[in-house]
């Protein structure tokens, strides 16, 4: 459903550090880098228009809001595994380990905050 997301950070080196490890833990690859903007995925094009592309953007630090955050697919529970593992090594914070959730029996998702306070999670809807 989402064609790319646009993540704010005050913060892009401390950005960098976490989001490079979350998503090297995803197998997701970094396309760019400048002082205000970090970027991962690919774009889409004519050619390819199932990609998916995540934009962080360095701004003022955002406001808490419980409610909003963004969730990225894991193909295996050892990467959601992963994931969780490299962003609290990484200056992220525990919001959730690993584990199953009540969504659905394979549901199987972690939570983590950036070091912005955004709200991240991994999920792998596969059974084990």
């Amino acid at each position: 459903m989402l064609d790319h997301v646009s993540i704010t950070v005050s913060d892009i080196a401390a950005a960098e550090r976490f989001y490079d490890a979350i998503m090297t833990a995803l197998d997701v690859v970094k396309v760019g880098r400048r002082e205000d903007w970090l970027g991962y995925g690919e774009r889409a094009r004519p050619d390819h228009p199932d990609r998916v592309y995540l934009s962080i953007r360095k701004d003022v630090k955002p406001e808490e809001a419980f409610g909003r955050h963004w969730c990225f697919k894991a193909q295996r529970r050892a990467q959601v595994d992963a994931f969780w593992g490299a962003g609290i090594a990484a200056g992220g914070t525990d919001d959730g380990a690993p584990g199953l959730r009540n969504y659905h029996p394979c549901y199987y998702g972690a939570f983590l905050r950036d070091p912005d306070g955004n709200r991240i999670e991994a999920v792998c809807h596969h059974a084990a």
